[in-house]
């Protein structure tokens, strides 16, 4: 007996000195949300607020109150100087430079320009060889295209840039070297392209019959794309009904009968695999799809995202969650109570819930019969939602949008410069 409590009090030792602590739950904790979670999840994964969705509507509201006061209030903190000519501060002064400050696009310090002639052996001429395989040809027909245009007029603004096209249809197709290829160019005429979302609907649409030609276009695209593009990052775009159910089996059976594709144990195997960089969850299916289970979208959102964490997506990827329900036909017409409690619940939960990184929303699209939903106003007319997203500047790195540079609502640079009033990130769609 006396040997087991050493044994004991050892274990906890080290975990104190670890730093790890035992979490802590009771039945009557009003943080605790394990009854969210699935029968079959292991012990060790408890489940706790980190902010009710009541706090999360007060946070929202703090922030969003007088015109976002609060949050014109919370500047950036007062940066660390050194004062070279202090007494007692020692600057170093064998750098490289000349110890000036130069306005950009002045010429570099004497000596430092050589033109960038390559040194080529015995006096033979050669030249710098493109390691993607793009000509000058093909970078300037990219350049060229509406995509082109546009990220050259995207890099100008403060949002980053990603491209965003369709590979599925090429390789249904036998044609994914030639998609490869075209996206390749428009990112080799345009260095300032973080990454390629390749591929929309994974498995939600009818383009793939089987798990095995899922798996089989992922990883082949996955491939082709980071040997075209070494070091751009790769993002799909899915969604995972299965992981709205929370712990109805119920909705659970006939979500893996409904969308036999959408496996989470597949979709992690391509994160923990890192053929993706970034996955993004869309919510579209929310508000209807659990109905028979009288689950709202406000708790399937939750069960999402609970699912999402116990699983560690966000460990092996970049999450983010999607949502188009914004946009209306026409234009939004929330009133600015509705608009915050939009706000709060589809932008402001899933960010707190700690799984989602970044939130996508859809500003503006056109259906087949020409009709046009947008998030702001026509011709980009103020209202009620596009007014409360441009107040929300803490959160600007974490909110991106998708734009269509062949369907611009004015022109592609107005365009794009409203867009990065609200918006850090852009993916600009490439056809």
């Amino acid at each position: 007996m006396r040997q087991r409590l050493r044994q004991i009090f050892v274990i906890g030792l080290a975990l104190s000195l670890l730093g790890v602590g035992i979490p802590a739950w009771s039945e009557d904790d009003p943080r605790g949300c394990n009854d969210l979670m699935s029968g079959d999840t292991p012990a060790y994964v408890v489940c706790r607020w980190l902010a009710t969705p009541e706090e999360a509507a007060d946070i929202a509201k703090f922030w969003l109150d007088n015109d976002g006061e609060h949050m014109q209030e919370a500047g950036p903190g007062n940066p660390i100087l050194v004062d070279c000519t202090e007494e007692g501060n020692s600057c170093p002064t064998d750098s490289e430079g000349d110890g000036e400050m130069h306005d950009g696009g002045s010429p570099d310090v004497p000596g430092a320009e050589d033109g960038g002639t390559p040194e080529c052996q015995n006096g033979d001429q050669c030249g710098y060889v493109d390691p993607t395989g793009v000509s000058a040809a093909e970078k300037q027909s990219a350049m060229e295209t509406p995509a082109g245009k546009a990220a050259q007029a995207a890099v100008q603004t403060t949002m980053r840039l990603w491209i965003e096209t369709e590979l599925a249809d090429d390789y249904k197709a036998g044609k994914l070297a030639e998609g490869v290829k075209k996206i390749a160019a428009l990112v080799a005429a345009q260095p300032g392209v973080i990454g390629i979302r390749f591929t929309s609907q994974l498995g939600y649409n009818k383009t793939f019959a089987t798990a095995d030609e899922l798996d089989k276009f992922v990883n082949e695209a996955t491939v082709a794309l980071r040997t075209a593009m070494p070091g751009k990052k790769l993002s799909a775009h899915t969604v995972v009904p299965l992981f709205g159910c929370g712990a109805n089996d119920a909705c659970k059976t006939e979500m893996t009968k409904k969308y036999p594709l959408l496996d989470p144990d597949r979709i992690g195997a391509w994160l923990s695999k890192g053929l993706i960089d970034q996955l993004s969850l869309d919510d579209g299916h929310l508000g209807t799809e659990y109905a028979t289970w009288k689950i709202d979208a406000t708790e399937a959102q939750r069960n999402q995202w609970i699912q999402v964490r116990a699983r560690a997506w966000d460990a092996y990827a970049q999450i983010a969650s999607e949502d188009a329900s914004f946009a209306a036909a026409g234009t939004s017409n929330l009133t600015e109570e509705q608009a915050t409690k939009a706000i709060t619940e589809r932008i402001a939960a899933p960010l707190q819930d700690d799984a989602a990184e970044t939130v996508t929303l859809w500003t503006r699209w056109q259906n087949d019969q020409g009709q046009v939903s947008r998030m702001y106003g026509e011709k980009w007319a103020a209202n009620a939602i596009w007014d409360q997203l441009k107040k929300l500047d803490a959160v600007r790195p974490r909110l991106a949008t998708i734009y269509d540079p062949a369907n611009p609502e004015v022109d592609v640079a107005t365009d794009l410069k409203n867009l990065s009033e609200v918006f850090g990130q852009v993916y600009l769609h490439a056809a």
